[in-house]
């Protein structure tokens, strides 16, 4: 049976991360047999973060695109009935949610400091009190200034909120009536816009980018619909 090392649930989702829950609904949506394991410090892993998976044969397969492809070695096709041109088109929203409204997420999580409060007791409170002010100041710190490199951590929220609006639109098109991006059944691609849209919703101190999301109609529906056939 795989083994799926993840990030615990919190904030009613399967994981913090949204990669972990990703990974899971592929997990279901492939039909394989699997069980998880919490894990709250990944830099044993291969790549020093989660998701991965775990075979029987005692290899480990680390982050969620390496457990698609395994997956689909194995003989499932999650995209098998879209088109040469739709699979291309499904590759592009995977990359825009993951490489563009996902830092958008992280952003309001870590930079803002009524969120941080919360999550830095979520996501740490299995280190000692002793350091855990200390250590996850650092790595607030050390995340900020990737985010700044990024230039989202430049940004005003306001601006953030120009920025990822042509996102929201593309995503409300492509379902156009639909149930998922591509039809009426999940796809790969909805794996990852679904779950990191999820995440935004859940922000635990709510802010104008997760109420933004909340309060699309379009949006948060499909994100109930993919938690409700994946999850």
């Amino acid at each position: 049976m795989i083994t799926l090392y993840t990030f615990p649930e919190g904030f009613g989702q399967f994981s913090y991360s949204p990669f972990c829950t990703k990974a899971a609904w592929l997990l279901n949506l492939s039909g394989q047999k699997w069980t998880r394991k919490d894990m709250n410090d990944p830099r044993k892993m291969p790549f020093g973060k989660l998701p991965a998976i775990g075979l029987t044969d005692g290899s480990t397969i680390p982050d969620s695109d390496n457990i698609r492809a395994h997956l689909e070695a194995g003989g499932q096709d999650f995209d098998a009935e879209l088109t040469t041109r739709e699979k291309a088109a499904s590759w592009a929203f995977i990359r825009m949610a993951e490489e563009h409204i996902y830092f958008h997420q992280v952003q309001d999580r870590w930079g803002d400091d009524a969120n941080w409060e919360v999550i830095r007791s979520a996501y740490f409170d299995f280190l000692p009190l002793i350091i855990r002010r200390f250590v996850t100041a650092k790595l607030r710190k050390d995340l900020l200034k990737t985010m700044r490199g990024l230039g989202i951590g430049r940004m005003s929220v306001e601006q953030r909120l120009e920025r990822i609006e042509p996102d929201f639109i593309a995503i409300g098109n492509q379902l156009d009536g639909r149930a998922f991006l591509f039809g009426d059944k999940p796809t790969a691609a909805d794996a990852s816009v679904g779950a990191i849209l999820g995440a935004i919703i859940v922000a635990p101190v709510p802010t104008p980018l997760s109420r933004r999301m909340a309060g699309d109609p379009v949006l948060s529906a499909y994100v109930t619909r993919c938690e409700q056939t994946m999850g």
